[in-house]
This record gives structure tokens, C-alpha cells and sequence, in this order.
């Protein structure tokens, strides 16, 4: 079971809002997750991105892969 760190998105249409999640990489977009990460939100000035980091190390250590997108969070949040 290949885990992964990647966003699902929320919101209503045309003002989307993301939350950072840990799932299954054979799991759907908006499907079911393992643990809330946290969230991103891309709608305000400047984006929101509010990551709960101890919860993330832990998933990278048990080996989660996180997306692309998420990849790029972690490096503007400071990670």
C-alpha cells in the first residue's frame, strides 16, 4: 500500500479550497482520507497555508510521497 501527501479539493465552484491529506495513492481525489494534514488556501492574498508539520514528518518517515503540489507547500511554509 504506497502511501501519499496530497491535496483534495473543497470548496464551492469557481473559489476552490484545498486540504492537505494522507491516503492511498490508489484512492480517488476526493476520497476517503487516512489523516488531515492541514489545508491551502489559494483565494486570499497572500495564499493561506496552514500545515500541521509533526503529523507530515511522521507520514515521510512511514515513507508517504508527497505530490508535486504539496512538495512545493512544504517548501514555502518552510519545510
Amino acid at each position: 500500500m504506497a502511501m501519499k501527501i496530497r491535496l483534495t479539493r473543497m470548496g464551492s465552484k469557481k473559489r476552490p479550497f484545498y486540504r492537505v491529506v494522507a491516503l492511498d495513492s490508489a484512492t480517488r481525489r476526493d476520497g476517503r482520507p487516512v489523516e488531515f494534514l492541514g489545508y491551502y488556501n489559494p483565494m486570499t492574498e497572500p495564499n493561506d497555508i496552514q500545515l500541521d508539520m509533526e503529523k507530515i514528518d511522521k507520514w515521510l518517515e512511514r515513507g508517504a510521497e508527497p505530490s508535486n503540489t504539496v512538495r512545493s507547500l512544504l517548501k514555502k511554509a518552510g519545510k
